[in-house]
């Protein structure tokens, strides 16, 4: 039997976190709590978790800086981000900094699980197959598919499960036009309100470890006006 999921919850609104953890223990997930950016930080570096939710607005160290200081020590865990701010900026800046996903507040407890559910389904989206590669290599770049370990001319790089996640969907269309439209419906699955500028700055940032010369790609090309083609 396979072990639960387990999720780690990072808000500093005591009853949020109460019927965070209630709801999602009810759904069969092991939950562990935090009740500030600095507390759910220390969790975050000395466990290991599925899943992390976490709030942006937080006294101390924000959801933002938990989310940057994690990637920067090379923690994937997939983080969906809880935020009261509605501009896209926010949204844009949170996607950035590595989170995978966002909910803004207020939102359902229907809306919340489909997120959760949703990050976990990509677990055998980024599986491939059982016959498919463990390793995939576009230009300089390797990436362990079981691991989330990824190298750049053998030296070890830094990169955020969506960033492996947007790579890998690419790579099972290597040589087809892919829509951006297509990779923010089939990649996010859930109705986040990203937009193609999310999608072109994952782009930027994998050219950063994939080409040798970034401004002029060779493996990652841009089709105007659609979206982008991988060529190995």
């Amino acid at each position: 039997m396979a072990l639960a999921k387990k999720i780690l919850v990072v808000d500093d609104e005591p009853d949020m976190v109460k019927g965070l953890k209630y709801n999602l223990e009810f759904e069969g997930y092991q939950v562990e709590t935090a009740e500030d950016g600095i507390s759910g930080f220390g969790k975050i570096t000395e466990n290991k978790y599925d899943l992390i939710v976490l709030d942006v607005m937080m006294p101390g160290l924000s959801g933002f800086d938990v989310c940057r200081k994690a990637r920067l020590n090379g923690i994937i865990t997939p983080i969906i981000l809880l935020t009261a701010k509605g501009e896209e900026i926010d949204k844009v800046l949170g996607l950035e900094l590595g989170a995978d996903d966002y909910i803004t507040k207020p939102f359902s407890l229907r809306e919340l699980l489909a997120r959760v559910k949703a990050i976990f389904r990509r677990e055998t989206f980024m599986g491939m197959n059982e016959t498919g590669p463990s390793k995939i290599v576009v230009g300089k770049l390797t990436v362990d598919l079981k691991t989330y370990e990824a190298f750049s001319d053998g030296t070890p790089v830094k990169m955020s499960s969506r960033e492996i996640e947007v790579l890998v969907y690419l790579f099972k269309r290597k040589g087809q036009n892919v829509d951006r439209f297509d990779m923010m419906k089939d990649i996010w699955e859930t109705d986040c309100e990203i937009t193609t500028r999310t999608i072109d700055n994952f782009i930027v940032k994998l050219r950063q470890k994939i080409e040798d010369n970034p401004s002029a790609p060779k493996h990652i090309l841009t089709i105007h006006g659609k979206g982008y083609k991988l060529s190995i």
